[in-house]
């Protein structure tokens, strides 16, 4: 073993081998191994990363599970209101893997201006609202407090807030349609404390953010009436099992719906992300082994006259075999250093820097996040190593085949 280690660093070492005509070869392989781990460690970080940063602006406006009325019929506006005194709420108890409940509602709007107007979705939450996601997508202003008396204050969006040309503490006219239409709207008079930007367009060309308890007053519902209860889970991969364990413990009257059924398109799409990634791991594991597979191949040609020495003076196949495949770890450990090294550096300097911007129309995102974990880097460069020795064990076979006599004469 020793001596084997010893001939593999002799021959990584020498003058011979650095000037040699495998010396171009050796160097593309490497090459290719640093940048496989290169694309493959964006892939893997962009890709996840968009689908979680995608996954929580969904998230935040509509939480993991909604429990609503049947008979809203999935309307976007809350028509038949649900008594906030559940059994489940505030802690669904029966059903582990939950960590908040909370209790909102929507109705259509429409925001005037003296030049302008725009329709709107009122999302009216209340003194259980959870501000973890709008806290992130605050760009000016502060968050509302619907803790204490009822209040005008709401949170507008930056699509809504350049579109109707409002700025933090302007005051906005909103207009809400009464049942009969012959009668006048009912008008808010709702001030602008905090302008967000989630970057997913769907949602902030609609949301304004208030207090529940003008949309209950406009309805004409009591102060424990509201339109739907919104759900939270510890971990979104259990999403649709917890589903249907809440829409076995609510009454039957309620229906309850994952945020994976509600956005089915958005999230089938990103799924996509998931084959991109294998894909490209393939492709570059697969060019990175061909890479290293021929400079092994020149380094044993180029080394023949070596092995047949080595065989007369007694080594066997197996022991030769592994001088080069000493040889070729190596080339690879120096590979996946330098791949990393890059790697790491562009994926840090995109999270910190904001280098590549995204369109927000096609990705929902206005850059290219990035998810980096040590598990998963720690598996690529294991894997990567692994797989490319594996594929290596093949040209090596080839020295079994030379035979000692015509190996010495080899020139």
């Amino acid at each position: 073993m020793n001596f084997e280690y010893f001939l593999a660093k002799r021959i990584i070492g020498s003058k011979a081998y650095k000037s040699s005509v495998s010396a171009p070869i050796i160097k593309i392989g490497i090459t290719a191994i640093a940048i496989g781990i290169v694309v493959m460690m964006i892939a893997i970080a962009t890709g996840i990363g968009l689908q979680q940063k995608i996954r929580d602006k969904v998230v935040a406006f509509n939480g993991h599970i909604t429990i609503s009325n049947f008979d809203n019929n999935n309307s976007q506006e809350s028509v038949v209101p649900i008594a906030l005194d559940q059994e489940f709420y505030p802690e669904f108890t029966s059903v582990p893997g939950i960590n908040h409940m909370q209790g909102v509602a929507t109705k259509f709007g429409v925001i005037r201006t003296a030049t302008d107007f725009e329709g709107i979705v009122l999302k009216g939450v209340g003194k259980d609202y959870n501000w973890q996601y709008f806290t992130e997508f605050l760009v000016d202003g502060r968050l509302p407090d619907y803790t204490k008396t009822r209040n005008e204050d709401v949170l507008m969006s930056e699509v809504l807030a350049s579109k109707l040309g409002f700025k933090v503490g302007d005051k906005l006219n909103t207009y809400f349609i009464k049942d009969d239409t012959n009668k006048r709207p009912n008008v808010i008079t709702y001030t602008v404390v905090g302008i967000y930007n989630s970057g997913f367009q769907q949602f902030d060309a609609t949301y304004v953010i208030g207090d529940i308890r003008h949309i209950q007053r406009l309805n004409k519902w009591d102060d424990n009436q509201i339109g739907n209860f919104e759900l939270f889970v510890d971990d979104f991969d259990q999403v649709g099992a917890i589903g249907m364990e809440v829409y076995k413990n609510t009454p039957p009257t309620l229906n309850t719906q994952t945020i994976i059924d509600k956005f089915y398109s958005i999230f089938e799409w990103i799924k996509i992300f998931d084959n991109n990634i294998y894909a490209i791991i393939g492709v570059m594991i697969l060019v990175a082994g061909i890479n290293m597979i021929t400079a092994l191949l020149v380094l044993i040609l180029e080394r023949t006259q070596m092995i047949g020495i080595l065989k007369a003076l007694g080594s066997n196949n197996w022991s030769i075999r592994k001088v080069f495949l000493f040889n070729a770890s190596y080339l690879i450990a120096v590979g996946l250093f330098w791949g990393n090294l890059i790697g790491l550096g562009l994926l840090f300097a995109q999270k910190y820097y904001k280098l590549f911007p995204l369109d927000p129309s096609v990705y929902y995102v206005n850059e290219a996040p990035v998810y980096i974990n040590l598990n998963y880097i720690l598996a690529l460069n294991i894997g990567t190593f692994v797989l490319c020795m594996v594929m290596l064990l093949v040209p090596s076979v080839i020295i079994t085949k030379i035979s000692p006599v015509k190996a010495i004469r080899f020139e």
